[in-house]
């Protein structure tokens, strides 16, 4: 591949993902109606289950790469994602879409490991710098247009029509791959699965009190984003009556996570991973406990609503990215296994952490507002756990030997 047609291949990797959970909130309703659900909050299981596949796959898919492959991993992932969404499209019962969308998560979580894995292989230092970024500014692009495709979708065609669509986006992706990616994995580097391995790189991971604490910290924060995303499309129409603002305020919101990530890249050098994403923590818990008070206070609105999530994106992505590399720092040396760990804890944990907020939703944004206060809350010790109460310091070298 050239350059461009490269950086493009691993956009649409990346882009899966959050295309596969966002572009169907603005049908949850119909997809509920049409499979006969009876209670609003149980059609956020499409999301969680989804979640569920996509986190728990992540275990598995850095070891097999390492031993199999990049091409033949990510083909097989992307076979699953895109046979899942033809499972999807026939769904008659919850059951059958709930078990289409764990395997769908499962193929999707391929592409999340090998995507940055390719990069790796084939690039290094500042050339593998500008195809990340590059890559980054689609994806960032993709919660943010992704609910407007779905409602553009649904114009036209009924709720099947968007998994029709992620059928076709990964058949081509996987075509993409099978035409034109070549393996990028050097045969000398092939290494086998090893049981003792895996345990030994576990063991440095659940010893290592920074990757720990940063880890947990980013479950507590990944909880309350995706417990917006569950209830955001129930938000909008029950507690406000302002369903057709959904998608235009939801691309919004994603604008300044999208804007904040931007700006982490630019400033996070100067100022240093720690006090970045040490105040933004700090701000993020500040404007939920805001958010709680007002709710509290009866004064809530859509546009309180809006400003007040904007802001929360705003801190969180300021945060998440740093707290994954230094979580990543004590353990660089069995850097595949930690990543998957780390993906799997976070996704999995704060799967399950934003289901139960969604389950409280009572039409009111109250259950809602105050998980993310307790939520950041429990963030905020998880990282002075992980720094032993010393928060906003310099950046420290963090050695590989586990603490």
């Amino acid at each position: 591949m050239g350059f461009r047609e490269f950086v493009l291949f691993i956009a649409g990797l990346m882009a899966t993902n959050a295309i596969a959970i966002d572009s169907m909130l603005p049908a949850l309703p119909e997809i509920g109606e049409s499979l006969g659900i009876d209670t609003a909050n149980h059609t956020q299981l499409v999301v969680t289950a989804y979640l569920l596949g996509f986190g728990g796959a992540q275990l598995i898919y850095g070891t097999l790469a390492d031993r199999f492959g990049r091409r033949t991993i990510l083909l097989f992932g992307l076979a699953v994602y895109t046979a899942a969404s033809i499972g999807a499209i026939f769904a008659g019962t919850l059951e059958v879409m709930l078990a289409a969308r764990v395997a769908q998560g499962i193929g999707a979580a391929a592409t999340r490991i090998l995507a940055i894995t390719i990069v790796r292989d084939c690039y290094s230092g500042s050339h593998m710098a500008r195809v990340m970024s590059l890559a980054f500014l689609v994806f960032l692009s993709v919660p943010i247009v992704a609910p407007s495709i779905g409602q553009a979708i649904m114009l036209v065609a009924p709720w099947r029509g968007i998994f029709l669509m992620l059928c076709a986006l990964g058949a081509v992706l996987f075509v993409w791959t099978l035409g034109r990616l070549p393996e990028t994995l050097h045969p000398e580097d092939r290494s086998p699965i090893s049981f003792a391995g895996i345990c030994h790189a576990f063991g440095l991971i659940v010893r290592s009190r920074v990757t720990v604490g940063y880890m947990l910290a980013i479950t507590m924060v990944m909880g309350g984003l995706f417990g917006f995303i569950n209830s955001a499309q129930q938000v909008f129409a029950d507690a406000f009556d302002a369903e057709e603002l959904f998608t235009l305020i939801f691309a919004l919101i994603a604008v300044f996570m999208a804007a904040s990530s931007l700006l982490n890249a630019r400033v996070v050098e100067k100022l240093g991973m720690r006090r970045v994403s040490h105040v933004a923590l700090c701000g993020y818990l500040a404007v939920t406990l805001v958010h709680a008070g007002i709710v509290l206070g009866d004064v809530e609105n859509i546009w309180t609503f809006s400003i007040l999530q904007g802001a929360m994106m705003f801190f969180f992505g300021l945060m998440v990215s740093n707290f994954n590399s230094m979580a990543m720092e004590p353990v660089g040396h069995v850097a595949g296994t930690a990543s998957s760990v780390l993906g799997f804890v976070s996704t999995v944990g704060g799967a399950l952490a934003g289901f139960v907020l969604g389950q409280n939703f009572d039409g009111t944004t109250l259950p809602l507002t105050l998980g993310f206060a307790g939520l950041a809350g429990a963030a905020l010790c998880c990282v002075a756990f992980a720094e032993s109460g010393r928060l906003f310091r310099a950046d420290i070298r963090v050695s590989d030997t586990a603490t």
